[in-house]
């Protein structure tokens, strides 16, 4: 037995992999599930109803989508130039901080002004994040995976100093919260009486470009070509820091947005726990999306109603809600698998002289 690699890859074959991989997760969670005492087709049916029993339900599986679209973005959009950003949830809270910090009342103008100041400050922010560890990365040689991981604690501990101290909300009784952003610089909502947003729009317009640019533009083919070979790239003359670093900017920027999305669309003001891991699940609906951004928004869909329809079937049922980390875990593992079968094969060898006799 012998592993070689593949000639070619069916298009099928890749467009069926995350479904397939989403399939098997489904199927291996009924194990877990039959262990915990409960009706296999009754809990997955509590979980369809969650996501889509009622208007108010999709309205909540599209608000959790919408920040898993801005980070499956910037961790695609990265990888695809083997730019390994694992920062995400750090630009995700630099983004928040910035958009608190102008839309708490450091600016008062009109929506139509104060809003557009606070997305681009917020995704500047973001893509600072990134940008300094790309940097170390073209001029020192620094590990990217190591220096954005560990760039997301140094934003964490930052962000409660600021939530302590200059950021936080006087009328806050005491809590470590900002204060409260303008009504002026708020994201207008979708639903009346929904939680849903008009962040969601801006996240499905960046994903509709981000496909147009990375299959149509000079800068797209620059980032496939730096990350298919670097080397390669740079000797037909591609200014591959330049490109990495353009990579970073837009990287660090959408999930800077996703921070905005959520404080300026969501909640209205920042707190330590704004993000439950989204800048981490990012990672895992990239790689769902074999790191295509029309793809990112189906796997954020996808992950967002198993964590969604989980929470009801807790509720309904008394199962844990920690069968969706399960899910979303396995189904990136069968992703994982997938990917390396699409990329090898494994053949029989034939038998030498000295086995053969």
């Amino acid at each position: 037995m012998r592993i070689e690699p593949r000639a070619a890859t069916s298009q099928a074959f890749k467009l069926g992999l995350p479904v397939l991989s989403a399939v098997i997760a489904l199927l291996a969670a009924a194990i877990p599930l039959a262990f915990a005492g409960a009706n296999i087709l009754t809990a997955y049916g509590e979980m369809v109803k969650g996501v889509f029993g009622s208007l108010f339900a999709v309205s909540e599986m599209l608000t959790r989508a919408t920040p898993l679209i801005f980070t499956g973005l910037a961790a695609a959009l990265a990888f695809r130039a083997r730019l390994w950003n694992i920062g995400a949830e750090g630009q995700l809270y630099l983004g928040a901080m910035a958009a608190v910090a102008i839309g708490a009342g450091a600016i008062e103008a009109p929506s139509y002004i104060l809003v557009p100041v606070i997305i681009v400050m917020g995704c500047a922010a973001g893509a600072a994040g990134m940008v300094v560890p790309t940097v170390l990365k073209t001029r020192f040689g620094a590990d990217e995976v190591v220096t954005t991981l560990l760039l997301n604690f140094i934003v964490l501990i930052f962000l409660q100093y600021m939530l302590e101290g200059p950021l936080k909300d006087p009328m806050g009784m005491g809590w470590p919260q900002s204060a409260p952003i303008l009504d002026e610089g708020t994201l207008p909502g979708l639903m009346t009486r929904m939680r849903v947003h008009s962040g969601l729009i801006i996240a499905l317009v960046a994903a509709a470009v981000a496909q147009v640019m990375l299959s149509r533009s000079v800068w797209g083919f620059k980032l496939r070509a730096v990350g298919e070979n670097a080397p390669a790239a740079r000797h037909a003359g591609i200014g591959v820091d330049r490109t990495l670093l353009s990579v970073a900017i837009v990287s660090g920027g959408l999930a800077g947005m996703a921070g905005v999305s959520e404080v300026a669309g969501l909640k209205g003001y920042l707190t330590a726990d704004l993000s439950p891991g989204f800048g981490y699940t990012g990672i895992v609906v990239a790689m769902l999306a074999g790191l295509s951004p029309v793809g990112v928004v189906v796997a954020a869909l996808f992950i967002a109603s198993v964590f969604v329809g989980a929470d009801s079937m807790s509720r309904s049922m008394g199962v844990s809600s920690y069968l969706a980390d399960l899910i979303v875990s396995m189904s990136l593992l069968c992703v994982l698998i997938g990917g390396f079968f699409a990329r090898y094969k494994i053949t029989r060898s034939a038998p030498t002289k000295g086995e053969a006799s």
